[in-house]
């Protein structure tokens, strides 16, 4: 994950503060859940095996699920979306293998991005740490904000429920003062946890923008 702040500790590279990295990658408030991914992902003993790095070959990995390192289903009926995507690349990479690159990928629509509002890949540069040596000439770190992370969470409330029904582990909570009455305080983060769910459901279709706007004024 250092490779995150590469391009904030090199000088004369683009982003020079965490919040230019990562703002861009954020649309609206509640959406705020990055996926990463990086290659190549390998082995001291595996290292030597790895051929391709071209710039195309990172940024054509970075997108499949195997070089994730969040694990979420992957439903290919599912119509989920990328919001934004940061492709950290590391090494001696010319800015013109970038944009051949990107052109690539747009031409084979590898990636499927939101229609509610301007989304594409971003690149940032980075050079390769002088103090590790490795075999491959370029790498790649991407950062990115996906609709399907919200399985993830639909996870978490299952398990929630089940748990939940049996009245399982849940002694240790009623010994605290905040729940010595009742558990309303975790009915009340399933709740909050429900509510993101169905915002990143409403992220995949193109009416988000009006469906927060009739649930602002619903809450209103």
């Amino acid at each position: 994950m250092s490779v995150s702040t590469a391009t904030l500790r090199y000088p004369s590279y683009m982003n020079n503060d965490l919040i230019g990295l990562i703002s861009p990658l954020i649309p609206t408030p509640r959406l705020h859940f990055l996926m990463t991914g990086y290659t190549p992902l390998s082995s001291e003993q595996e290292a030597t095996s790895i051929r391709k790095t071209t710039v195309l070959d990172v940024m054509r990995r970075l997108l499949q699920p195997k070089n994730m390192m969040v694990s979420t289903a992957h439903d290919r009926n599912a119509q989920q979306r990328y919001i934004s995507i940061l492709n950290i690349i590391q090494g001696e990479v010319d800015p013109g293998q970038v944009h051949k690159s990107l052109q690539r990928i747009r031409e084979r629509k590898l990636a499927n991005f939101i229609t509610w509002s301007p989304a594409s890949i971003q690149v940032a540069l980075s050079r390769k740490s002088p103090y590790i040596q490795t075999p491959h000439r370029v790498s790649g770190l991407m950062l990115a904000n996906h609709t399907n992370i919200s399985s993830l969470f639909k996870n978490a409330l299952k398990q929630y429920d089940k748990l939940r029904k049996r009245e399982a582990f849940l002694d240790q909570f009623r010994r605290e003062e905040i729940f010595a009455e009742n558990l309303n305080e975790l009915d009340e983060s399933r709740d909050v946890v429900q509510d993101l769910v169905e915002e990143y459901e409403a992220a995949t279709k193109s009416d988000y923008l009006q469906w927060g706007l009739n649930k602002l004024t619903q809450g209103q």
